[in-house]
């Protein structure tokens, strides 16, 4: 399992909710299952492009080992798979969490958490690009970690601006050795290397999470998954300043028991500003919660849990992002709980405040899915994609569809 995500038990939290019902009208269908050749592993957030091409990583398997870049392209006989690049684990970096990004151009982005070059064992991973000419891929090192002040083991997608800068985190190194935010600008067909907050540890919080970062009106939203008031990780704001720099603000510190506790994955912007997401830890009963957090006139922030997981069978640690649909409702995944392998769960909004927790899916392991690492993404037909680490005909891991 990634070191980023060995986790150790933390005491539970509170729960504000609501009724748990198990669903039967959702469909979830694998779409892909991975072998080791293809890849193995599928840690992965998936993104998909205008023609609904769908992309990620895995981080083994292929033809060296250390982990893959993929698409999988929708025919009428089903999905196929392309391997885009198969990693060594060397200069070009090895063992890609977390998937990738992509530009206007179609250009691929993503992060490894090993290889390049460094002081750290293994290497202390890259930022690379991957380049479509004519149906052939070219993988670029942008950026080789060295294990100092710009950090170490990248594991987090990276965010692109409509510039083309790239903005991304690392949960190791820098100056107090818990993490960076990182900016990369093209520049003359290379990229300028630029940290923007180095972590503390202290009240902005510790090891950046392995959540893609939110811009919105050019400002930047995350979490770190540790450190804070109470050591039990932060959300945090990046604004640009005139200069060139960046203010950082700690919008919360999460509390623990009954608060959320570990945020691990992306943030979700919903309506009138409020931002959704998810903790590994904390809830009424130890076993993770869903947050949402809502700006206020006075430029605080007010956070509340709207779900505690209750008992594992209706999931229990998360790691995903959220996602919704138009009536509202948030959909995510549980590492963890229902019949063993995880869960997909949505969460409806029933007026007041509350809402009511279903789990849509029971992930079964092979030939389905198991253990959902990730949550989903929604293309711009309303179709819900996601990738589990494990499940699929091989056990290697899977991508699959769920429908509504």
């Amino acid at each position: 399992m990634n070191a980023l995500i060995r986790f150790k038990n933390l005491a539970p939290l509170f729960v504000i909710a609501l009724s748990l019902v198990t669903a039967t009208a959702a469909t979830t269908d694998v779409i892909f299952s991975f072998n080791e050749d293809d890849g193995e592993y599928a840690d992965t957030d998936l993104e998909v492009d205008s023609a609904g091409n769908i992309y990620g990583t895995t981080v083994l398997g292929g033809d060296h080992g250390g982990g893959t870049a993929f698409q999988l392209t929708s025919t009428p006989n089903g999905w196929v798979q392309n391997v885009l690049y198969s990693f060594t684990g060397g200069a070009d970096g090895g063992e890609p969490y977390k998937g990738v990004s992509i530009d206007g151009q179609g250009n691929l982005y993503g992060t490894a958490v090993t290889g390049g070059s460094g002081s750290c064992e293994g290497g202390c991973g890259v930022v690379y690009k991957l380049t479509n000419s004519g149906g052939t891929w070219t993988q670029t090192v942008i950026h080789a970690f060295t294990g100092g002040d710009d950090g170490s083991g990248p594991g987090a997608r990276v965010t692109v601006d409509a510039n083309g800068n790239l903005y991304g985190m690392t949960p190791t190194g820098g100056t107090y050795g818990v993490g960076t935010i990182y900016k990369l600008h093209p520049h003359g067909g290379s990229y300028t290397f630029q940290v923007i907050h180095t972590f503390t540890g202290g009240a902005d919080g510790s090891s950046g999470s392995a959540g893609r970062m939110l811009l919105s009106h050019g400002r930047l939203y995350g979490a770190a998954t540790t450190g804070g008031l109470y050591g039990a990780g932060v959300v945090f704001q990046l604004a640009p300043t005139p200069v060139g720099e960046w203010d950082f603000k700690t919008l919360y510190s999460f509390h623990g028991q009954p608060d959320g506790s570990f945020p691990y994955g992306a943030l979700l912007l919903g309506p009138s500003g409020k931002l959704y997401g998810t903790t590994y830890y904390g809830g009424a009963n130890g076993i993770g919660s869903v947050y949402e957090l809502l700006p206020q006139p006075t430029g605080e922030w007010a956070e509340r849990v709207i779900y505690s997981f209750q008992n594992g069978s209706d999931g229990n640690s998360p790691i995903s992002n959220l996602v919704n649909d138009a009536a509202g409702n948030l959909y995510g995944t549980t590492s963890e709980g229902g019949l063993g392998s995880g869960t997909i769960f949505k969460l409806t909004p029933v007026g007041g405040g509350h809402w009511t927790e279903t789990v849509v899916h029971a992930f079964e392991g092979p030939p389905d899915g198991g253990f959902a690492y990730n949550g989903m993404v929604v293309d711009r037909s309303g179709n819900f994609y996601g990738a589990t680490v494990h499940g699929g005909e091989d056990d290697d891991g899977c991508v699959y569809q769920f429908t509504p």
